[in-house]
């Protein structure tokens, strides 16, 4: 039905409340960043407004350390814009101090937690090789 996929790849060992947090963030980033994605408004029968939300189902996989790590490297190198939350930002409070925080690691030395895209279904399924369906 839909070419492209909706993926977010979450650390399994996280706590419960950080998985639930990180792929809670992760879904924004992307919504931000491709508006198409989002649908209209929801009405309920006595008239109700309630926000839009994705037109197609999102995709959480969950896997270790080693296996994001790589995840994250290729949509690197496939030139897949994601959203990224790393391990340092459950210990800030606000953005600002997320970005300057975030803004301290490469890549290679960034402790990722999780990562978000939307991208064209074999492109991301290449990408989150090794990633399984979340329990």
């Amino acid at each position: 039905m839909f070419e492209t996929k909706f993926v977010i790849v979450v650390r399994e060992d996280l706590a419960v409340w950080q998985k639930l947090n990180v792929t809670a963030f992760l879904a924004t980033g992307v919504a931000a960043a491709k508006p198409e994605i989002i649908g209209d408004n929801y009405r309920d029968a006595d008239n109700n407004v309630y926000h839009s939300m994705s037109v197609q189902p999102i995709i959480v996989l969950g896997c270790n350390a080693q296996t994001l790590r790589k995840i994250h490297t290729r949509s690197l190198e496939r030139d897949v814009q994601t959203s990224l939350y790393i391990e340092e930002m459950f210990e800030t409070g606000h953005d600002h101090a997320n970005r300057e925080v975030f803004g301290r690691f490469a890549p290679v030395e960034a402790n990722v937690v999780g990562l978000a895209l939307h991208a064209d279904k074999k492109v991301a399924d290449k990408i989150t090789k090794g990633a399984r369906m979340h329990p």
